[in-house]
């Protein structure tokens, strides 16, 4: 795998999964960035990025109107099956999903009135790259969003040694494969510098109670790159396994405050 093609967390089924139910937790916070945006009847949208269940292809798709269109772009050959089956099953007749390199997409430049990202560039080495290519596809005066995470703000109390552990092996095999977890607060510079204007950020952040789905979702990470961290050396398998155990009761205790990564939304304008 060439350093182009990393995808920190992988893109098993239990990813895929993930993925699935993110789209749903992560809505509400989509719908209000995408109102921010203005978007008018007959614009022409994309999701780079948008995942085995169509990232917010739903969302683009009742914003544009009929009389526009959709384009959702992921390189992967599966998450791209999926997510046109998303598609076909909500009848979604504006929009089409193309498989293609966010960093590349090959599309024509200044062809999309509206772009939008959503945890893309934390997952992936060369952010600028992506960054620049969608300021690319952005038509003079179009707006441009990302929905991006930072891990400055992901932890538990009462602290928990497991955590800190798994976050140093976490952070270390990320830093090997080129992922900046903390590029979240970059975004509004990397947007700034490919030329967009008028910038805005808005910050999220929440925290997990007992029951949540994402209380557990570091977990969740580390499983997902469980089996190649062993495999190239950034833990042993007995000490991952002890991690992971004493994690999940410290997450199972009710009493365990989990706080979520923080996110950036930005948006702005290309002049």
């Amino acid at each position: 795998m060439t350093e182009s093609d990393v995808y920190l967390l992988g893109r098993s089924q239990m990813e895929e999964e993930r993925l699935r139910k993110q789209v749903q937790e992560l809505a509400g916070e989509a719908r209000w960035l995408l109102d921010q945006l203005q978007i008018r009847p007959g614009a022409r949208a994309i999701d780079v990025g948008c995942g085995p269940q169509g990232g917010v292809l739903d969302l683009l798709s009742e914003r544009v109107g009929p009389g526009g269109t959709v384009v959702g772009l992921d390189k992967s050959k599966e998450f791209v099956a999926s997510a046109r089956k998303f598609v076909a099953a909500r009848q979604l007749a504006n929009v089409e999903v193309v498989q293609g390199d966010a960093k590349a997409t090959n599309l024509p430049r200044e062809s999309f009135d509206v772009v939008f990202s959503r945890l893309v560039l934390v997952n992936i080495p060369e952010p600028e790259q992506v960054v620049e290519e969608m300021v690319s596809l952005l038509r003079p005066g179009g707006v441009i969003a990302s929905h991006e995470a930072d891990y400055l703000s992901h932890m538990c109390d009462p602290p928990c040694p497991a955590w800190d552990r798994l976050f140093e092996i976490f952070q270390a095999y990320s830093r090997a494969k080129g992922v900046d977890l903390f590029v979240g607060r970059r975004t509004h510079r990397m947007l700034r510098d490919a030329g967009i204007v008028e910038l805005q950020v808005n910050p999220v952040t929440h925290v997990y109670p007992p029951g949540h789905h994402r209380r557990s979702i570091f977990l969740d990470f580390i499983q997902n790159i469980r089996d190649v961290a062993i495999r190239e050396g950034f833990v042993k398998e007995g000490e991952l396994s002890a991690l992971m155990q004493d994690l999940r009761s410290h997450l199972d205790n009710s009493n365990t405050l989990v706080v979520s990564h923080l996110f950036f939304q930005v948006w702005g304008r290309k002049p």
